[in-house]
């Protein structure tokens, strides 16, 4: 069974601008070649329907994908492996065209109380610098 940690100390809410169009930084969170590409190598699977699995970074973030809409949001349950069997947070990744860029907008909820702050450095660490570095 999968639920949604009702153990939420806060949010993360995280705004990040990429000098790419929405669809290439889609395509980088979506595609399981390109988002092993960008992070490094780590083993990556991905589907890209909607109620599809992923595992992320060798297996220590794994999920389901809840809402995919292309080039505009991702929406995932999402948990790191580590986390107590069946609990999951919820990711949502909006993303706006922003001149000849694209804003991307997070916010991270659900997730267990002692990790805000583990969680919060590691959204900036394991997602948006290798991006800004692969689209620099």
């Amino acid at each position: 069974m999968t639920t949604i940690s009702s153990k939420c100390a806060s949010t993360i809410q995280q705004e990040v601008i990429f000098p790419v169009s929405p669809s290439r930084i889609y395509e980088a969170l979506t595609d399981a070649t390109l988002f092993s590409e960008v992070m490094g190598g780590s083993p990556t699977e991905t589907s890209t329907e909607s109620s599809g699995t992923f595992s992320c970074f060798g297996g220590m973030v794994v999920g389901k994908n809840i809402e995919l809409r292309p080039n505009k949001r991702i929406i995932q349950a999402w948990r790191i492996k580590d986390w107590e069997e069946g609990v999951y947070s919820l990711v949502k990744f909006e993303l706006e065209e922003q001149g000849e860029g694209t804003r991307l907008t997070l916010s991270h909820t659900g997730f267990p109380e002692d990790q805000s702050e583990h969680l919060s450095k590691g959204w900036h660490i394991n997602y948006w610098e290798p991006l800004k570095q692969f689209f620099a």
